[in-house]
């Protein structure tokens, strides 16, 4: 797997939609002059998610997620700390399906500290 996003979840990302790290934008498919775009990310059980990536139409670009994203964090049970990663996969002899995949981890706390993370399928 080549680039990836990686990021604890906050408030805004559970309750309404996910903040894509900026870097992450050149992973994504092209925008082709438009401010939205739509693409698909595998999770660890083969499950395929649709989202769809949109930016300011001007000024800075603040990326998000929202189309896909809700049903993606209500399914997995998401919560503030918890850790989601998005990555490109390298491009497998044209293979266009799934190049992205989608991992969720939750957060393990014992007694208030947190103590890593745990994959959720």
């Amino acid at each position: 797997m080549a680039q990836r996003s990686s990021k604890v979840l906050r408030k805004t990302d559970i309750k309404k939609r996910y903040s894509v790290p900026t870097g992450f934008l050149n992973s994504l498919p092209s925008f082709n002059g438009g401010h939205a775009v739509d693409f698909q990310a595998v999770d660890g059980s083969g499950r395929v998610w649709p989202f769809r990536c949109s930016v300011r139409k001007k000024g800075h670009p603040k990326p998000v997620i929202s189309k896909g994203w809700r049903a993606f964090v209500d399914s997995k049970g998401l919560q503030v700390g918890d850790k989601v990663q998005f990555y490109k996969k390298k491009n497998e002899a044209g293979a266009k399906n799934h190049a992205y995949e989608i991992r969720a981890e939750k957060e393990i706390k014992i007694f208030g500290a947190v103590f890593g993370y745990a994959p959720i399928i």
